[in-house]
C-alpha cells in the first residue's frame, strides 16, 4: 500500500519516498505525490532522484494489483532502483497542474449541463464528457454553454473535498455522476469534490482549489456519439 499524498494535498511537487518494489511493471513506493492514470485522468509524470545522485524520468503512473498500490513507470533503459532505497520523487507539475485545472473545468461542465455522463476524458490542454441525451429534447448550444462555464469560472468559486463512507454512497447513488467510471472504493471511505453551491460527485482525482485558477474555457464542438450520446470537448482558451 502506498500513502497517495496527493488525495489531501493536490499541489504538492514532491516527496522523499522508500522504494517498496521494484519490476518490469514499474516502482513502488512507500509514498508519492504521483496520481496514477484512472477516473479519466491521466497518470503523471516527472522525475525520481536517487541518493547516489542519478535521475530516473518516470514516464507514467499507473495502479498496481493491490488497493492504494501505485507503479512509478521508468523510461526504457533506466536502471531501477532496489527496494529500501531512499529516493525523492518530483511531479512535471506544469503537466499535472494543467490536467487539474481541466479535471475541474470537467466538473463545471457536469454542473452546466446536468445530464447523466456515459463516459470522458481529460487530456493536457482539453478534455470531454459524454452526455446520455437519450429521449431529450433539448438542444446544446456551444456558445451559451461557453458563456456560462467562463462565468463559473470568473465567479471563482472554492472548491473542497470531504469524504463519506461507502455505505453512504451507495446510499446517495447520485454522487456518481459518471455511468462509466466509478469512483476508488474498498478502502471504508469516498472523497467527494464540492464545488460550494454548484456540483458535488464523488472522485479520487486532482483538482484546483478555486475555479478562477482554470482559467478560460472555449468549447470546441459537440458531436453526436450515436443515438443517446452527445460529447462535448472543451479547451483552454
Amino acid at each position: 500500500m502506498t500513502e497517495l499524498l496527493f488525495r489531501d494535498d493536490a499541489y504538492l511537487k514532491s516527496c522523499e519516498a522508500r522504494v517498496t518494489a521494484a519490476g518490469e511493471a514499474g516502482i513502488e513506493t512507500d509514498r508519492t505525490v504521483f496520481y496514477p492514470m484512472g477516473g479519466g485522468q491521466p497518470g503523471d509524470s516527472g522525475r525520481m532522484r536517487l541518493a547516489d545522485g542519478r535521475t530516473l524520468a518516470i514516464v507514467d503512473t499507473r495502479k498496481g494489483t493491490e488497493p492504494d498500490s501505485v507503479l512509478h513507470v521508468l523510461a526504457q533503459g533506466e536502471l531501477a532502483p532496489a527496494p529500501g532505497e531512499s529516493v525523492t520523487l518530483e511531479l512535471d507539475w506544469e503537466r499535472r497542474y494543467r490536467l487539474m485545472r481541466m479535471h475541474s473545468g470537467l466538473h463545471l461542465l457536469s454542473a452546466v449541463l446536468p445530464y447523466p455522463v456515459t463516459g470522458g476524458q481529460i487530456g493536457d490542454g482539453k478534455g470531454r464528457l459524454d452526455f446520455d441525451m437519450q429521449d431529450r429534447g433539448d438542444i446544446l448550444d456551444k456558445e451559451a454553454i461557453g458563456r456560462r462555464l467562463n462565468e463559473l469560472v470568473e465567479a471563482d468559486h472554492p472548491l473542497k473535498a470531504r469524504w463519506i463512507s461507502e455505505d453512504e454512497l451507495r446510499e446517495n447513488p447520485e454522487l456518481v455522476k459518471t455511468m462509466s467510471v466509478k469512483p476508488p472504493m474498498g478502502a471504508g471511505r469516498v472523497r467527494l469534490i464540492d464545488i460550494e453551491g454548484l456540483d458535488l460527485q464523488a472522485c479520487g482525482g486532482t483538482h484546483v482549489r478555486r475555479t478562477g485558477e482554470i482559467g478560460r474555457i472555449l468549447v470546441r464542438k459537440i458531436e453526436s456519439k450515436g443515438r443517446q450520446n452527445r460529447r462535448v470537448g472543451i479547451e483552454f482558451a
